[in-house]
Order: C-alpha cells, then sequence, then structure tokens
C-alpha cells in the first residue's frame, strides 16, 4: 500500500508532505509502531478526540490538554529512534493543524477570550473541527502501530 493510500482511507490526504514520501510505500519499521502506539494512547485518553459538551468542560484546560500534546510528541520522537514513518506524518500534521489552533487560541486566551461566553462558543467550534482531524490522525496512527482503533467505540460512548 503506498502512503497516499494510507492517507486517504483516513481523511488526511490534504496533509502537506513530500511527494517522494506520499507515492512511497507504506513501510513502518518497530520505532514507529512504537512511538505510533505511545501517541495514539495520548490521544484517545484526552480531549483532544472527545465532544467536549456545552454544559461541561473548561475550555482552559482543553486548550493546555492539545498544548499538551506538543511536549508528548517531543518525548515521543526522543524515546523512538528511528521512527522516520512516525516523524515524517507526525511532524507535519501537527504543524499544520494543531498549531494553528494552539497559537491563535493561546493568544485569545490571553486576551481574555475564553472569559467570554462568545469567546467560549467561538473556541469550542474550533475544537471541534481540530477534535474531527485528530480521530482521522489517531485512525492512521493505529495503522502505523499495528492496533484496532478503539476511536470509534470511544466516540459512541461519549455521545451516549
Amino acid at each position: 500500500m503506498k502512503m497516499r493510500d494510507l492517507l486517504e482511507t483516513w481523511g488526511l490526504k490534504s496533509l502537506k508532505l513530500s511527494t517522494g514520501f506520499v507515492e512511497g510505500e507504506f513501510a513502518a519499521q518497530d520505532p514507529d509502531r512504537d512511538a505510533a502506539w505511545d501517541l495514539y494512547v495520548e490521544l484517545v485518553t484526552r480531549i483532544a478526540t472527545q465532544r467536549l459538551p456545552g454544559e461541561a468542560g473548561d475550555e482552559v484546560a482543553a486548550l493546555r490538554s492539545i498544548y499538551d500534546l506538543w511536549g508528548i510528541v517531543r518525548s515521543t520522537l526522543k524515546a523512538h529512534r528511528g521512527c522516520t514513518v512516525f516523524a515524517k506524518l507526525t511532524i507535519p500534521f501537527f504543524n499544520q493543524d494543531v498549531r494553528p489552533f494552539t497559537a491563535r487560541w493561546h493568544k485569545q486566551s490571553i486576551a481574555g477570550a475564553l472569559d467570554t461566553l462568545s469567546g467560549k462558543e467561538a473556541f469550542r467550534q474550533e475544537l471541534e473541527s481540530l477534535r474531527a482531524r485528530l480521530v482521522a490522525f489517531t485512525g492512521l496512527l493505529s495503522a502505523i502501530a499495528g492496533v484496532e482503533d478503539i476511536t470509534p467505540e470511544i466516540m459512541a460512548d461519549a455521545e451516549a
């Protein structure tokens, strides 16, 4: 299977990656599988892949949880030397999808936007959009790790 096909399977074909990498065969090695599993566990156990109901949760805590993923990605990359496939997918995904969200909302949070009803609503809408992308990325991580993706079950439980 080509990397392009794997990305398309998980709805991530819009991710901007080098053509050579995307057209190459998907060939994860043990460090890739281990790194993917580590990040997969972090994502499925955070607000990153869960809906934040209007009557529950805290926007500042949710923003912090998403921001904290950066440190986890860095630690994972360092802990699994040689996780090239994982790195070539995770770094662009986080730079293209997560970084704009955290940068924008960090600045708005400092300005007090998360203290207003309209700011909270806007944050939750953008978080939901990011969450959809993170759920797709979590599915991709399950494929790299070689494990069953339990995200659909978690999503169903959260919605019930």
